[in-house]
């Protein structure tokens, strides 16, 4: 809770004139009061004005907030400031806690009352005035309240007017750091970025010179001097400069050289080193932070009775708060290939070998043993493939003759039975034709009768071959007759043909119209890619698994590998043909899945990685002279 401390004031506390009478003594204050260069002396002012204003003061105090500190400490009395004026304390107390104007009764026979009024600005309690008054009616103690209140916007203003003036500072702080920043930003190379930046600051905070270094190996490596594109790393002035930027990074905090009032106590003894190199000037070194770590310092030096104050350290810290990312990133991305390579891979050791990174730990040796695994254990290697299922008996129902369908009641898909009708042509024309050789016979019959009692020899002849003739062609009509009929061969499954959209439709002769295959033997046909053929031989092992019933393996033996290869998709396979170890009620030609070929047993490692060995193979033979 905070508290107010009243005593019998301090001689840091200017004494203000005892108040007067006259016309130019008033004025005086006011004179004081308009030029007030801090606050104290503000206050001493404003309050002997308003004890003159209001009529019956015996004293009065203002207690402001001394600092961060939670503690209110009086920074003006009147009448004068050896008075005690701890009697206050009580009433200044309950208005700071209330937050609000207040009338007590004064304690004693003396009379008179205590009057109080919160000073806040900006949602901030800032401090209270207090006064003590003679004894009056309740309505004047109302207006010496009033006047209070009214008195209390100057001081208001007072805090206003600082508010302002810091939220400038912090803006004009912000301008420079991001014009700064832009300036380095605004070049390609990195060497050209640093330069800039040193350069730039050197000339924004009046410094001798600017530098600029990062972390490499373990040591600072000074990159950039300002007003210097050019300078020799191993003399003593560089030395000097790394050694402060190194004591500064391992202590992660700014260090300036003389030590700032009120500053955390640090090592300096680089910092005093550099300073009576330099003949006694002012040193200042701020460490650069990208994540957890401090990868680089910027180190100002100033002539000897300049030093860096805390505005100037609070742009710096802002500065490579920014830039120091910045900076960083394009340092890096500005290096070779591989030297990021290798700072890459050293980073990631440190990390690996060091403190922390129990994650990354965990992960490589998780990866060390899994790799340990693969290099020594074996296991089956097999040949994955695509698979269908063939029939191994697949007979063709065809066209016997140029015709016309006149009903077909299977399709692809159906289950038949041997002798089930498949579809039947139409006979019409065929029993006509039929019925005209017929007749044709029998006329051919009655002139070879005739023939035959005339005793005519060559008619007889010519007749004959004219009735022998017309029987061929009824035994032919008769032949298609029986053929017009087309059944199931044997009991399977139609494969192929659909007729119920083409009754009437005319069919020649040769035609499929229907393809049936048995239900009990399959062939299974395995298409290996070109890369996996040479591994598969006849005899070999293998598992199916087929899309239809995927919780089901099937086992199957090679039977023969056909030296023809088929595109598909970019890319050869050859038809590997091989017997199944059962069949399945549920199977259907044409069924796809997926076959495995157990080849042997090799490494894990090589089973893995072959194809992209294999392909990296390919890739150098095509690509080497």
């Amino acid at each position: 809770m905070s508290s107010a401390a009243i005593g019998s004031g301090t001689s840091s506390v200017p004494q203000q004139p005892a108040p007067g009478q006259g016309q130019a003594q008033e004025s005086a204050l006011w004179a004081v009061l308009a030029g007030a260069s801090g606050a104290e002396e503000f206050c001493q002012s404003w309050l002997a004005i308003q004890c003159r204003l209001i009529p019956g003061v015996t004293g009065g105090v203002v207690l402001l907030q001394a600092g961060s500190d939670s503690r209110y400490m009086p920074v003006a009395v009147w009448p004068d400031v050896r008075k005690d004026m701890s009697y206050l304390t009580q009433v200044a107390q309950r208005s700071l806690m209330e937050r609000r104007g207040l009338v007590q009764p004064a304690a004693g026979d003396g009379g008179g009352y205590h009057v109080a009024y919160p000073v806040e600005a900006l949602g901030t309690l800032h401090g209270v005035v207090v006064i003590d008054v003679a004894t009056r009616p309740e309505s004047e103690l109302q207006g010496v309240l009033r006047q209070l209140h009214w008195g209390a916007a100057s001081l208001e203003l007072l805090f206003y007017r600082g508010a302002v003036a810091k939220e400038v500072e912090s803006r004009n702080r912000l301008q420079t750091v991001l014009e700064l920043v832009a300036s380095a930003a605004g070049q390609e190379r990195y060497t050209a970025s640093a330069m800039s930046l040193v350069t730039e600051l050197a000339t924004r905070l009046e410094c001798d010179r600017v530098s600029l270094g990062f972390v490499q190996a373990g040591q600072i490596k000074i990159d950039a001097f300002s007003h210097s594109a050019q300078f020799k790393e191993r003399t003593n002035l560089v030395r000097a400069v790394a050694a402060a930027m190194d004591e500064a990074v391992d202590q992660g905090a700014p260090i300036t050289w003389p030590p700032v009032a009120g500053a955390l106590p640090v090592v300096s003894r680089a910092h005093e080193a550099l300073s009576k190199e330099q003949g006694g000037g002012t040193v200042c070194t701020i460490p650069m932070q990208v994540g957890n770590a401090f990868v680089g310092a910027l180190t100002l030096e100033r002539l000897a009775g300049k030093p860096f104050d805390e505005p100037a350290l609070e742009l710096l810290e802002a500065l490579t708060g920014l830039a120091g990312p910045i900076l960083d990133t394009h340092r890096r991305e500005d290096q070779w290939f591989g030297k990021r390579a290798l700072i890459w891979w050293k980073e990631k050791l440190r990390q690996l070998f060091g403190p922390r990174h129990a994650a990354l730990k965990f992960g490589v040796l998780a990866a060390a043993l899994v790799l340990a695994f693969m290099t020594l254990a074996k296991g089956p290697f097999r040949v994955s493939a695509g698979t269908s299922l063939e029939p191994l008996v697949q007979q063709a129902a065809a066209a016997p003759f140029n015709g016309y369908v006149r009903e077909a009641p299977v399709r692809a898909g159906d289950l038949v039975k041997a002798g089930t009708l498949l579809a039947r042509l139409d006979d019409r024309e065929l029993k006509l034709e039929r019925l005209k050789w017929l007749s044709q016979e029998e006329e051919l019959g009655k002139q070879f009768r005739q023939a035959m009692a005339d005793r005519n020899a060559a008619q007889v002849q010519i007749v004959t071959a004219q009735l022998d003739q017309a029987k061929a062609q009824v035994a032919r009509v008769e032949d298609q007759l029986s053929r017009t009929t087309i059944v199931a061969p044997f009991d399977g499954v139609v494969v192929s043909g659909d007729l119920s959209q083409q009754l009437g439709a005319p069919v020649e002769r040769g035609t499929v119209l229907f393809e049936v295959a048995p239900l009990e033997s399959f062939r299974l046909v395995v298409k290996v890619d070109e890369r996996d053929v040479a591994y598969v031989r006849e005899g070999q092992r293998g598992s199916l698994l087929l899309s239809a019933f995927p919780d089901e393996t099937i086992g199957f033996t090679v039977k023969s590998v056909t030296p023809v290869s088929t595109p598909r998709d970019g890319r050869n396979f050859f038809r590997v043909e091989a017997q199944l170890d059962r069949t399945d009620p549920r199977m259907r030609p044409n069924m796809e899945g997926v076959g495995k070929v157990e080849i042997d047993e090799r490494r894990y490692i090589w089973i893995w990685t072959r194809s992209v060995i294999d392909s990296l193979r390919l890739m150098l033979w095509q690509w080497l002279p």
